[in-house]
């Protein structure tokens, strides 16, 4: 069982770390590319993500969801888990509720239903809201690798 719980911890902080990663290279690589021309550029966006999408945000959910339920009889990482999992919550209710729909504003419906203002006013939105997105990840990434930390530190060095 202590096998299990440490891989569960682990797994979820590594995953977390991927996710940051990933949101990272879409802040500074991905969305300046898709951004910088609208709406032309986001024809190419849209045939570049195409390709693949891997599921990071609900396997990272499952992952946190494993790792506070393992750990959660460790005490000094109990709550750190637990609003890392809140932080990457958060990220996702703010894809869900203002990002997907500007997806489909900005990437479906284009310009045959709505004007080249509105698309940018749509894509400034979307880009402030990736900064909330950001913000979440970071501190979720942090706050996951103290409670791995504290948990570590509380398995291997507690009888």
């Amino acid at each position: 069982m202590k096998q299990l719980s440490f891989l569960s911890a682990a797994s979820h902080l590594w995953l977390q770390w991927i996710m940051l990663g990933s949101i990272l290279v879409d802040t500074f690589m991905l969305y300046p590319n898709i951004f910088h021309n609208i709406p032309e550029s986001f024809e190419l966006g849209l045939e570049f993500m195409a390709v693949a999408s891997p599921p990071l945000g609900a396997a990272s959910i499952i992952t946190g969801i494993l790792a506070l339920i393992f750990a959660w009889k460790v005490r000094p990482a109990r709550y750190w888990i637990l609003f890392s999992m809140l932080m990457i919550v958060l990220e996702g209710a703010a894809s869900m509720i203002f990002e997907w729909p500007r997806n489909t504003i900005m990437f479906i419906e284009g310009t045959e239903v709505h004007s080249v203002a509105f698309l940018k006013q749509t894509a400034n939105e979307f880009l402030m809201v990736h900064g909330f997105r950001v913000a979440c990840n970071i501190v979720g990434a942090l706050l996951m690798f103290v409670g791995f930390m504290k948990y570590y530190k509380h398995t291997m060095f507690t009888k």
